[in-house]
């Protein structure tokens, strides 16, 4: 076991765990916060995505002796206290969930891009995107609210 301070959603945590522990782990059983869902737990699914100093990345595969002193961010620290995202406005406004289960590693995933690109394209929102798997295939609808939420922002 080692001692870990992590920033996550704004608050200091101290965690007493085992460096190899996934982030993933860290977040849901030892802090609670079960927004950040388990998939594949290789990396390639997309359900576990936070992110890192604003950088998508998959907390399945990332052990907490890896996070450094890295901003992390999960899906309850997206909305600015009562206020949603414009991604978490959209995916309800344009009804993107069916099953739901991936939908909080997409929205990390396009906030992490929205970030830094305000006006996505297709592709960019394909290219960024890549690798997060809806099984219920609402893929279109998911683009809708990324361009959605982009022109929300941009206004």
């Amino acid at each position: 076991m080692a001692k870990y301070t992590l920033v996550i959603n704004g608050q200091r945590t101290e965690l007493d765990v085992e460096p190899n522990m996934p982030l993933l782990w860290a977040l849901r059983d030892e802090l609670g916060l079960i927004g950040t869902k388990y998939g594949c737990g290789i990396g390639q699914c997309g359900a576990c995505t936070v992110h890192l100093d604003g950088v998508a990345v998959r907390a399945c595969s990332l052990p907490v002796s890896a996070v450094g002193d890295q901003v992390i961010t999960t899906i309850e620290g997206l909305a600015e206290g009562t206020q949603l995202h414009p991604l978490q406005e959209q995916w309800i406004a344009q009804d993107v969930a069916q099953c739901g289960y991936c939908q909080t590693g997409q929205i990390m995933s396009a906030a992490a891009l929205l970030a830094v690109n305000v006006a996505p394209t297709d592709e960019d929102i394909d290219v960024a995107m890549a690798g997060n798997y809806c099984r219920c295939g609402t893929y279109n609808r998911i683009r809708s609210a990324i361009h959605g939420a982009a022109q929300e922002m941009g206004s």
